[in-house]
């Protein structure tokens, strides 16, 4: 709200000290799962649509580890139409009997305790994604309903808990010929945003889990409509396999049609590499260790970018490719590379139960030695494809070469110091980068509106005319040149590339606010295409937003309704009558007047804003790649593969 808004920035803020008792009684102890369900974000990261779907993969993780241990050929997942999830697997199923410690079922120990499991180096497992032993207590804890069916040795057994809490007790149901456990789970509504699962994302971790598991066969049924058909994710190749499903998605062109795979061990642990080259100017590369995405990385993927880059600076010295003066830096290595870097450690160390950085230091020397001499032997031995990817590199090196030239002249002319802004930026006055918020708006008259419009003291105003670079097919030194991008790298603060510094953000929120057509959607994309690449911390940390503006205004006399669908505009009419009502659609933002514009679009109290995020980086990738690289048939089948699901597109 307005007024609260208004608070936060009192220069004088007087705080009532309130006294309490504080004594024994004051000391909670939260028994069992509660403390789950009191801070749920620290065990799945969030109670977004992204925690949901976390719920399913702690599941899926365990069912995953028995197939790494060598007992798990086929695991299905089935999307309920009650809302719930089921993963069933053709394990070994769950030690049956009564746990000699607690002295209860074994199954209830592992659905009801926190960190109890197999994976504790007990001989359970001898590499497992999960460590921590919470996985399957948090998705009880965190479900409204669970249902567990055990079958092994012959016999079935089952249990029920309802919100953390046993609601049903360990039952022998009867004899079986099958094997594996069976989880059914309802996740609670009172916790989670939403607890409507999305198949896309489900199946693009089912995917990557089938690539990383050579072998396994995951199935997902979407049977919410009572007919779901089996999609089966089955992959012989291994990561060989996911690094040319994602160059065939990005519809690249390939420098080494042959994968470059290299593996090795030491003791338990085990390196895997595969890597392929293609002509766009991003990387890609995925990490992972025991099955899990270290989106953060590690020490894994630490390894490989230093080998990465020695290997290649030695081999084009050896072989006078590289001039004397020319050393390639490790991002010139990896200009159009993708990869993947898969680990599997009996001790895996992650800096958080979401499992997002690898930490065991052993996990480099082991992936920094095995690329180094495989991938150096591999050159060797294919000449042909090395001086290929070698010259891609120069040219990266080159054109990072003449970047810094075109960053140092706006230097020169004082356009990138710090203390020099655009001039047609109009700045707030508010210098907390918690409330502030710029608006990059489409059209120097929908700009000048919302000057007009803004609230001065926390919101920022930037105009651009027309349509920005397109990033996609340029290399840093179009950008430094750029008239249209740099206004924006300005206003933010935070440089780009490798000088990004987040925390010199100038504002917390960045909003794009373009018109609700064809030209808005393609101005939003390629602002939001700079964003993804080059300033990508910026979305991972959810400070990108687009705002929403109506579509119709509906009046009668001195009444008006805003209205953002066809729907609601429909409504509007019906609720002021069918006589004297007029409906009018809005052919851009500058048809708005200032008090339009703050009422619908502007104003925190009133506005509707979504914010931009990144559910699955690689598959953000992939479509960045697609729809804005220079490939043009790919681009046109995925438009039409793609057009039934557009809705609302003015042409």
């Amino acid at each position: 709200m307005r007024d609260t808004m208004d608070e936060n920035f009192s220069e004088n803020i007087s705080i009532e000290k309130v006294k309490s008792s504080y004594d024994d009684n004051q000391i909670q102890v939260l028994e069992g799962l509660e403390g789950v369900r009191k801070r749920p974000g620290m065990y799945i990261g969030t109670t977004s649509v992204k925690g949901l779907h976390h719920l399913v993969y702690e599941i899926v993780d365990n069912s995953i580890d028995e197939a790494l241990a060598g007992y798990c050929d086929d695991i299905r997942i089935i999307i309920n139409a009650d809302g719930s999830i089921t993963v069933k697997d053709d394990g070994r199923g769950v030690p049956s009997g009564i746990h000699p410690k607690l002295h209860m079922p074994t199954l209830q120990v592992i659905f009801a305790t926190l960190h109890a499991g197999g994976k504790f180096g007990g001989g359970g497992y001898a590499i497992a994604g999960g460590l921590h032993g919470v996985g399957a207590s948090v998705v009880c804890a965190l479900s409204k309903r669970l249902i567990a069916v055990n079958r092994r040795d012959g016999v079935e057994y089952t249990i029920e808990f309802e919100k953390g809490k046993l609601s049903k007790p360990f039952t022998e149901v009867g004899p079986t010929t099958e094997h594996g456990l069976t989880v059914t789970f309802w996740p609670d509504d009172t916790i989670f945003e939403t607890v409507e699962f999305d198949p896309e994302i489900i199946r693009a971790r089912l995917r990557e889990q089938a690539f990383l598991n050579a072998g396994v066969r995951l199935t997902l049924v979407d049977d919410r409509n009572g007919n779901g058909v089996p999609e089966v994710f089955h992959y012989e190749g291994g990561i060989r396999t996911f690094v040319e499903y994602l160059n065939e998605q990005k519809g690249a062109e390939i420098l080494n049609k042959d994968v470059i795979y290299v593996s090795g061990r030491k003791d338990t642990s085990i390196a895997e590499v595969a890597m392929q080259y293609n002509d766009t100017y991003n990387e890609t590369i995925l990490s992972f260790a025991n099955n899990m995405h270290t989106v953060d990385g590690g020490t894994h993927e630490t390894g490989f970018r230093s080998a990465l880059t020695k290997v290649f600076n030695d081999y084009g010295k050896k072989y006078n490719i590289l001039k004397a003066d020319e050393k390639l830096s490790g991002e010139d290595t990896r200009e159009g590379l993708t990869a993947i870097v898969s680990v599997k450690l009996v001790d895996a160390q992650f800096e958080s139960q979401t499992k997002a950085k690898l930490g065991n230091s052993e996990m480099r020397t082991l992936v920094e030695s095995i690329v180094t001499d495989k991938l150096t032997e591999y050159l060797e031995e294919n000449p042909t494809v090395a001086r290929a990817i070698i010259e891609k590199q120069i040219s990266a090196f080159r054109a990072r070469e003449a970047a810094r030239r075109a960053r140092a002249l706006p230097r020169r002319k004082g356009l990138l110091e710090t203390t020099t802004l655009p001039s047609k930026l109009a700045d707030c006055s508010e210098q907390n980068a918690d409330v502030t918020e710029l608006f990059l708006v489409e059209g120097d008259s929908a700009g000048g509106t919302a000057k007009d419009g803004r609230e001065s003291q926390f919101q920022a105003v930037l105009p651009m005319r027309g349509k920005i670079l397109n990033v996609e097919k340029a290399r840093l030194e179009r950008i430094y040149s750029s008239t249209q991008i740099i206004p924006i790298i300005l206003a933010l603060g935070t440089g780009i590339g490798d000088e990004f510094d987040i925390k010199k953000l100038r504002y917390g929120k960045i909003i794009i606010m373009a018109d609700a057509d064809v030209d808005g959607a393609h101005i939003k994309t390629l602002l939001l295409t700079f964003f993804f690449r080059h300033m990508r911390p910026l979305i991972e940390e959810g400070h990108v937003y687009a705002a929403i503006p109506p579509l119709f205004k509906v009046f009668k006399g001195k009444q008006e309704r805003y209205a953002f669908t066809e729907e609601e505009r429909d409504k509007y009419i019906a609720e002021l009558g069918t006589t004297g009502v007029t409906a009018s659609r809005y052919k851009g933002l500058g048809e708005m007047n200032a008090d339009q514009l703050r009422e619908t679009t502007m104003d925190p109290a009133t506005r509707t804003l979504k914010r931009i995020t990144i559910d699955d980086a690689v598959e953000a990738d992939n479509i960045f790649t697609l729809l804005m690289g220079d490939k043009v048939e790919p681009r046109r089948q995925y438009i039409e593969n793609n057009a039934k699901y557009a809705e609302n597109v003015d042409i």
